[in-house]
């Protein structure tokens, strides 16, 4: 095994890993996002704000398109954790103890990217990593024409939110011009399942309908992705403990820059100053950037 001075990372193999697959489970972001693959730790991305349409006749000139053309950046962050094992647990133990704890690592980062991403109240710096859709959505931009909290819904009794707050909500993205009804999901926190499954329409039928043998569970027809990660925090964290929040997003929006992992390096107990404790260090990472295209293109419901 190579030393610590030239240990390499060793990349999880996208297809078949058991983490990969793990984080792909447990995050809407990995699973739903369209990859912007990033060969350095910045990359701008074109945002353009639609192209308009003119009826032209026979022999007549072509209107020329005034909408906004401009970018989007993309920042790596690295997200990260170290373990120290004991190499008698690694010898003593019958399971793959390497291997279970990179599976825990797998199923937190899931959480903390979709919190990150979705969820955090605070503007990118100390503990912030991107700026979330909830931040985007607080935020007014008026290059864009976008409004501070135009599309967040706030549910006025925590934890029950009702039919007209749900309506309400995906209703700011219909009426938008990136609605794609096809191609639109909800990303909800798995607290929404309770109080959905009382809420009515006015035709009293079910708004949220629990999908079968492998088919989604629904809310007005739209496909719902659960996650753990999609509650309010001040930082980005895996086990956020604030207010639940539905977000309705385009996967096309959401850009998910992958500079690399996840991945690994093992750092040998018998070498260095750790030779002292009989101590092995596991470290696991994935470097990732995040940034989603256009206010108008999302809304959020805070429930």
């Amino acid at each position: 095994m190579a030393r610590n001075t030239a240990e390499a990372w060793l990349p999880e193999e996208w297809e078949t890993s058991k983490i990969v697959q793990s984080v792909i489970q447990n995050s809407a972001i990995e699973d739903l996002s369209s990859p912007v693959t990033m060969g350095s730790d910045t990359k701008h991305v074109p945002r353009t704000a639609g192209m308009g349409v003119d009826v032209v006749d026979k022999g007549g000139a072509y209107g020329e398109d005034t909408s906004l053309n401009d970018e989007v950046l993309l920042s790596v962050k690295k997200l990260g954790k170290a373990a120290r094992i004991a190499e008698e647990d690694i010898d003593d133990s019958v399971a793959d103890l390497i291997q279970a704890k990179m599976l825990g690592w797998s199923k937190s980062y899931a959480k903390m990217l979709d919190n990150a991403c979705l969820a955090v109240t605070a503007a990118p710096g100390t503990g912030v990593p991107f700026t979330s859709l909830y931040s985007l959505l607080h935020t007014t931009d008026a290059t864009l024409g976008y409004t501070a909290d135009t599309n967040i819904t706030v549910a006025a009794t925590a934890g029950a939110p009702t039919y007209g707050e749900f309506s309400t909500a995906i209703g700011n993205v219909e009426a938008g011009d990136y609605f794609d009804p096809g191609a639109m999901r909800a990303i909800a926190h798995p607290a929404f399942r309770k109080s959905l499954r009382g809420v009515l329409d006015t035709q009293n039928r079910p708004i949220f309908i629990e999908g079968l043998n492998g088919t989604p569970d629904t809310i007005f027809g739209v496909p719902i992705r659960w996650s753990l990660g999609a509650r309010t925090s001040a930082t980005a964290t895996a086990a956020p403990t604030g207010r639940p929040i539905m977000a309705f997003v385009s996967p096309e929006l959401m850009l998910l820059g992958r500079r690399s992992g996840p991945e690994s390096v093992f750092i040998d107990g018998r070498d260095g100053l750790s030779a002292l404790t009989d101590e092995s260090i596991l470290k696991m990472r994935a470097r990732r950037a995040w940034a989603y295209g256009h206010p108008a293109g999302a809304a959020i419901l805070v429930g």
